[in-house]
């Protein structure tokens, strides 16, 4: 069954948040992994959230987790971290 993670992030160092943009993909390429959203256009319909949406489909629950805890996105995780602020949630598809 798919899962996602969705990211809902606001950006505070523009910059070095490029950077961690052009480091993600690669990070995606073994996990079978897919952007459903990134960014872009968004239009708040109720509640509150911060400016940036990314969502990420992926295989299964256990692979979205695998990815997230990879030594592939340890050092980007690390440069969203220092460039945003947000939330990250794994959902479970149908």
């Amino acid at each position: 069954m798919a899962a996602y993670i969705i990211a809902n992030i606001d950006v505070t160092d523009a910059d070095l948040y490029e950077d961690y943009k052009r480091a993600v993909p690669p990070t995606l390429a073994g996990f079978d992994a897919e952007y459903l959203a990134r960014g872009g256009d968004m239009e708040i319909l109720e509640g509150d959230a911060h400016p940036r949406v990314v969502i990420i489909r992926f295989n299964t629950m256990d692979a979205a987790r695998t990815w997230y805890n990879s030594q592939a996105y340890h050092g980007p995780k690390a440069i969203r971290r220092q460039a945003s602020t947000g939330n990250l949630l794994l959902v479970d598809g149908v």
